[in-house]
């Protein structure tokens, strides 16, 4: 492991999730290209402008989204509500 101070974790699963999410997306967009090779290159190339991209706006409007998603939910009441999956 890093050994990444906790108070950080927020950032780093910004990095992960904007990683993961604009690599399938540039993977996606890349399909219609021609040979393996090609495809490889595009997808790369997609992938980093994407990430690029993506990493403020996702570190930026994480905060936002998760204080919306709570406002939007409520707590579960009754039997095995404070269990963990």
């Amino acid at each position: 492991m890093l050994g990444i101070p906790r108070r950080f974790s927020h950032f780093v699963f910004g990095v992960i999730q904007s990683g993961l999410t604009s690599l399938i997306a540039a993977g996606i967009a890349s399909l219609p290209a021609g040979g393996a090779m090609i495809f490889l290159k595009h997808w790369m190339t997609s992938w980093l402008i994407a990430w690029a991209a993506m990493l403020p706006i996702v570190l930026l409007a994480a905060p936002a989204i998760r204080a919306f998603a709570l406002r939007l939910t409520r707590e579960e009441s009754g039997e095995g509500a404070g269990r963990q999956a």
